[in-house]
């Protein structure tokens, strides 16, 4: 599993007069079937839970920023219910370092607060501090066949990419990322390009548990996110990966300004000088106008416009001044967090204990409903 596949995004339908036992959150960031959903983001909306979540290895980058935790922090201003989660289980599907895990998980924390994350309009956790999520994965593991897991596109590409020799948690991570989502009742979720068939995988195993048990889980739907995926840098034809061996294709949140210079000078464009916006016939250049657009608010059509006569080589340096001047601040708020671990860890620990509160009843439910109350 990459460290960037795991973005979850949830909304809920929830009334106050509902108990937890009805109440459902949470979703993750994989595309549904043939089925978009956008939703109008205006006044504030009670009704609706959103749940996203984010892997703690590997630095955020200029993608995971634009795609997933700028979004994040104005759903937090747009629904009264919000939960974030560093989804920790989900990176030791590959070798990790406990030491170095777990000071990922502090920076990862410290890095969301510094994007705008708010502990006060949202509840941001760690996932392995609310156990509900392994318990119900391991019954709905039980509800899904071997081969439904071996024919998963990213199953058969990690194992060719690790010589056949994945393990057992890279072959079930898509049952703990489907409990991720319905342990919270989730209803809705963004579509995420690579994870089609993840998705597909949720809405069957919520059909299956309420085909046998009636209507429990909700099954969640797609939300279409209006930033697509930000390409590398080196090769446009893939998307920016926290994992890219080439250190020039990824801008990471925390790089030096001299550092995004470099990276964005050598950025693959091609051989003509005007910019212009064609991701299918100019996929560097569109790139770079994408990132510029992102990261000024303007649209793609006005930063065309105000770059008319402006060659290549040094539009690309404009866009690495802009999101020098983006990142600035957020930097200096990591610094500032990165000094207090007592704070990131108790921003932690409150989050999952809210969390957990949430997920309990709903495990509860699940293990009465398959006859195992009292495990």
């Amino acid at each position: 599993m990459d460290d960037d596949d795991c973005q979850i995004v949830v909304y809920k339908n929830i009334t106050s007069s509902q108990s937890y036992d009805n109440m459902g959150i949470g979703f993750m960031g994989f595309c549904l079937k043939s089925k978009y959903v956008c939703f109008p983001l205006f006044q504030k909306d009670s009704k609706k839970r959103i749940f996203s979540g984010i892997q703690p290895t590997g630095i955020l980058h200029l993608g995971n920023y634009l795609g997933a935790i700028e979004n994040w922090v104005r759903l937090q201003d747009e629904y009264d219910s919000v939960l974030y989660s560093i989804v920790d289980l989900h990176s030791i599907t590959v070798p990790q370092d406990p030491a170095v895990l777990r000071q990922s998980i502090l920076d990862m924390t410290a890095v969301l607060l510094a994007c705008g994350i708010n502990p006060e309009k949202s509840i941001l956790f760690q996932q392995s501090q609310v156990s509900e999520h392994t318990q119900l994965s391991w019954i709905l593991s039980c509800m899904v066949r071997l081969p439904r897991l071996q024919h998963l596109h990213q199953w058969k590409a990690k194992t060719t990419k690790q010589k056949h020799d994945g393990t057992g948690g890279l072959l079930t991570y898509p049952v703990l990322q489907a409990a991720d989502i319905l342990l919270y009742k989730s209803t809705h979720v963004p579509v995420g390009e690579d994870q089609v068939q993840h998705m597909e995988l949720v809405q069957d195993l919520a059909e299956g548990f309420n085909k046998k048990y009636g209507e429990f889980f909700p099954v969640p739907k797609s939300i279409l996110t209006s930033m697509k995926k930000v390409k590398s840098l080196r090769d446009p034809s893939a998307k920016m990966s926290k994992s890219d061996p080439d250190k020039l294709a990824t801008v990471r949140i925390t790089d030096s300004p001299e550092e995004i210079v470099q990276k964005f000078r050598k950025a693959v464009t091609d051989f003509t000088s005007e910019v212009t916006y064609d991701p299918a016939g100019r996929a560097g250049v569109s790139n770079m106008v994408a990132v510029h657009a992102a990261v000024t608010g303007l649209s793609v059509e006005e930063v065309v416009r105000r770059s008319a006569g402006m060659d290549t080589a040094h539009y690309k340096l404009a866009v690495a001044d802009a999101v020098i001047e983006k990142f600035a601040p957020i930097k200096r708020e990591i610094e500032k967090l990165k000094l207090d671990k007592d704070h990131l860890e108790k921003v932690l620990q409150i989050g999952s204990a809210k969390a957990k509160e949430l997920a309990y009843p709903v495990c509860q439910e699940v293990k009465k409903l398959e006859i195992l109350k009292g495990l």
